[in-house]
């Protein structure tokens, strides 16, 4: 049998420091989204049963294991196809599931005429919806079990009492957590390893080219803690693209998705896309989507993007950013087009993993490079 993977999807890395459970260094997730039809409405696309398991049998082929999905995507029909789809290819095992909870797992239920128990972050909605995931997912555990995003009024308490009981009953493994600042899940963490609980290992954040927001304080903390990014809208939502491939959505209708805004991008949004295409062209890279993904690993040691899409060649396009390696003259030339800034306290105090620039004033300090991104070219 041979080591070497189809893909380097197959090279697999380990979650974070405090989870050794290896995964694929991309996560097929935000396509999950679109697994069923029940989100149209909102602007997102649709697939059928057997548009999902061919995407789903092209990811595994190619050495991908890392699922995401939530319990509320597609009213439950993205976890009971990939439920139906596992067990079909009896390859449940040599997955890692990653779902979540807080938003309503009772809408594709008729029977349930009222869902506010079914959502929150509350200790009634966690076991609701792990019982419900775990039958749409037709398995007996979760491996990452997400927090879908903190509902700003249940306590650490509860959450991190009511999660850490569900790791000791072996339904759940893993604990991540998405959408919420990152004050919270240092205090939540903080409780955790105070009392004997489990921790969050992997923080699941929106990030792009165009949305850099998470590098003010979202990034440092996870640096600084250990834990683990899964980033998704990584195209920001679809809109990194060629005016080219603008152009043949137009006319054939196959816009994009719209729910965050228009399909159409911005002359902010075109101005970046040239320079990707630039880079995509010195690097050798067929889509212009490969540098904002190989841009995510070079964020911290543990960064997984979580990409999207409906179809087996956007699947591969994808794959195309663990072939490349940006220098770190192409990502000034990135970072330059459309500039951030992180605002205080980084304009004042400095960046992170550095000292601040008043004290040096006084003394000259040496200092630790931070910890660099697993190579994946190698």
């Amino acid at each position: 049998m041979s080591s070497q993977p189809p893909t380097k999807l197959g090279r697999y890395r380990q979650l974070s420091p405090r989870a050794s459970i290896h995964v694929s260094p991309l996560a097929l997730g935000l396509g999950a989204m679109a697994f069923g039809d029940k989100h149209v409405n909102m602007g997102m696309a649709a697939m059928d049963n057997d548009a999902v398991f061919n995407l789903l049998d092209a990811f595994f082929e190619a050495g991908g294991n890392h699922i995401d999905t939530a319990n509320a995507y597609q009213e439950g029909d993205s976890e009971r196809i990939i439920g139906e789809w596992a067990e079909k290819r009896g390859c449940r095992d040599q997955l890692v599931i990653a779902t979540k909870y807080t938003r309503p797992a009772s809408l594709g239920d008729a029977s349930i005429k009222r869902h506010d128990q079914y959502l929150g972050n509350s200790l009634k909605s966690m076991k609701l919806s792990i019982e419900i995931s775990l039958k749409n997912l037709r398995t007996d555990y979760i491996d990452i079990f997400y927090v879908h995003l903190w509902d700003y009024h249940t306590s650490v308490e509860e959450m991190m009492d009511g999660l850490h009981n569900l790791v000791v009953s072996g339904k759940v493994l893993y604990l991540g957590i998405s959408d919420c600042p990152a004050w919270f899940v240092v205090k939540a963490n903080d409780y955790a390893k105070a009392n004997g609980k489990t921790p969050f290992v992997v923080f699941q954040v929106s990030y792009s080219v165009l949305q850099r927001d998470i590098e003010r304080e979202i990034l440092p903390m996870c640096r600084h803690e250990g834990i683990a990014l899964a980033v998704f809208r990584v195209v920001a939502g679809g809109k990194i693209r060629t005016d080219a491939e603008e152009e043949r959505r137009r006319v054939s209708g196959d816009k994009g998705r719209a729910t965050f805004g228009p399909w159409e991008r911005t002359p902010d949004e075109k101005k970046m896309c040239d320079a990707l295409e630039v880079v995509a062209q010195q690097v050798g890279a067929k889509h212009i989507t490969a540098g904002p993904s190989s841009l995510c690993f070079e964020l911290a040691p543990h960064v997984y993007p979580v990409i999207g899409g409906r179809h087996v060649e956007q699947l591969l396009a994808n794959i195309e950013a663990l072939e490349i390696s940006l220098s770190d003259e192409q990502m000034a030339y990135i970072d330059g087009i459309l500039p951030f800034d992180k605002g205080f306290p980084a304009n004042f105090i400095g960046e992170y993993g550095k000292y601040p620039p008043v004290l040096g004033h006084y003394a000259v300090f040496d200092y630790p490079p931070l910890l660099r991104p697993v190579a994946h070219t190698k």
